[in-house]
């Protein structure tokens, strides 16, 4: 008698250690982690491959029905701080401007760093629609524009493939 409890308690407890099944569910946890604007910039080094740069900043891979709502409120922060690395105090264009303009050696750096910062910027604005989209918002127009502005500036980063490229002193993370 004490040897079938026993069996019958073992069977008991295994069966609560298997995890249920999710059936047909996706299940995918989230592969971002909050950052610093300093981790996730791409705009020092040279200019040419930003494109490349952010995508292997913020792999998400492809299946965008899938990705987690944190990783994508990571990737809409991220941008928005992107955004205001170019635009706000201390950014890239009152980096720009100290540096005596675009003419200049060191203005002409931080003007290829803004590019590769406008690469980053659009480049998750893009992953944020096109990740929307899959999971059923409507976002063909502005994903279409975004697509086209991200289009011309990549076309810019590659015509200054190899040249210097400078990033700005910018605070903010992409904490959402």
């Amino acid at each position: 008698m004490y040897i079938k409890a026993a069996v019958l308690f073992s069977l008991l407890a295994s069966s609560l250690a298997v995890p249920a099944a999710n059936g047909d569910r996706k299940v995918k946890r989230g592969v971002l982690s909050v950052q610093d604007y300093s981790e996730f910039q791409v705009s020092d080094g040279v200019a040419g491959n930003a494109f490349a740069e952010v995508n292997a900043k913020f792999p998400i891979g492809t299946d965008f029905a899938s990705v987690d709502s944190e990783d994508l409120a990571i990737l809409k922060a991220a941008r928005e701080t992107a955004e205001a690395a170019e635009t706000e105090e201390g950014g890239f264009n009152d980096a720009i401007e100290a540096a005596g303009g675009k003419d200049t050696p060191a203005g002409q750096a931080l003007q290829n760093g803004k590019i590769k910062n406008k690469v980053l910027k659009l480049q998750l604005q893009v992953l944020a629609l096109q990740i929307e989209a899959a999971q059923g918002k409507d976002t063909a127009a502005k994903l279409a524009e975004q697509r086209t502005k991200l289009a011309k500036n990549v076309q810019l980063d590659e015509e200054a493939a190899g040249q210097a490229s400078s990033s700005v002193d910018f605070q903010g993370t992409s904490q959402p």
